[in-house]
């Protein structure tokens, strides 16, 4: 972690949390810069920059945000939004999926009220053949997260969940899963006990957990804008003979587009990562947080308006 990092991490993830910048957020809808990273506050804002990167060769993920549940009411509502995503990339016959967390359909409140919610958005899901991956927590949250991912594994093939390559408990984890999983670096963090520090070694325990479901033959989401993790993969792909067919790249919403566009033209699979809801603003400052050289830039955008 750099200096600037040190400095600004901490003060966007309390601005992240703070309920009356919250409010306003909501209040005043998504400012320009913000749509740089988000997709948009409602479904048609939304689908408008979906069908842009479709347009442009691209898959997306749609990332149905959420993170302030109080009560079972707030956590329907955030299902009924998931189900009329699925249901709109039907009617528009739209290359994608949807991700989301189970905080967001209630796993703090009750883990059986977010186990029956996902059996809502699943059952959806699967009629239409549409993928859902749930999003990684805090390592307090892991292990409700696995438990229900578990649960519902083989019963809905179309479902994954995400793996951060800075947890110990990862690799572990690993054997576990079926039958598609995202692999991420990781953007919490907390003790040593359960998180890896060390820079170097999330990154080899990141090529380690790709290519070792990979071999298992699991479909894999890579999600990584690291250009050095994305050759080196795309060279083990190639030496073991691992079809196109079982993996995506994932890359978020504004983030290294030229890039993304390469791998397109390259003949393979991309999935942007599009957030979309109310709660756009949590999610925009926790990107800052983590990557403090897109402040200037989303700060200078908010400013055109």
């Amino acid at each position: 972690m750099n200096v600037l990092e040190k400095l600004t991490g901490p003060i966007f993830e309390r601005l992240a949390v703070d309920k009356r910048l919250i409010r306003v957020a909501r209040a005043v809808g998504l400012p320009l810069g913000g749509t740089l990273f988000v997709g948009g506050q409602t479904i048609d804002e939304t689908f408008r920059t979906v069908r842009t990167l479709n347009a442009q060769g691209r898959a997306v993920t749609i990332d149905c945000l959420g993170e302030f549940i109080h009560n079972v009411q707030d956590a329907k509502a955030i299902t009924d939004e998931c189900i009329d995503v699925l249901y709109r990339l039907e009617k528009e016959q739209v290359d994608g999926q949807i991700s989301l967390k189970l905080t967001s359909v209630g796993v703090r409140l009750d883990p059986e009220l977010a186990l029956m919610q996902m059996e809502r958005i699943l059952e959806v899901a699967l009629q239409l053949n549409r993928r859902v991956t749930i999003n990684m927590e805090e390592y307090e949250m892991t292990e409700s997260i696995l438990k229900i991912f578990r649960v519902l594994q083989f019963s809905y093939p179309n479902l994954g969940v995400a793996l951060q390559a800075n947890l110990h408990r990862s690799r572990f984890d690993l054997d576990q899963l079926e039958p598609m999983t995202r692999i991420v670096k990781g953007a919490y963090t907390g003790s040593k006990e359960h998180y890896i520090e060390d820079k170097a070694m999330v990154d080899a325990n990141y090529l380690l957990l790709v290519k070792q479901n990979l071999m298992k033959g699991r479909y894999t989401q890579i999600a990584t804008h690291d250009d050095d993790m994305i050759e080196e993969l795309l060279d083990f792909i190639r030496q073991a003979d691992i079809s196109d067919e079982c993996f995506e790249f994932q890359m978020l919403q504004g983030m290294r587009p030229q890039r993304q566009k390469e791998l397109v033209n390259s003949g393979y699979r991309v999935v942007v990562y599009v957030p979309h809801g109310v709660d756009w603003y949590t999610y925009l400052m926790r990107r800052l947080a983590e990557r403090p050289a897109n402040i200037r830039f989303t700060l200078l955008s908010m400013l055109r308006l």
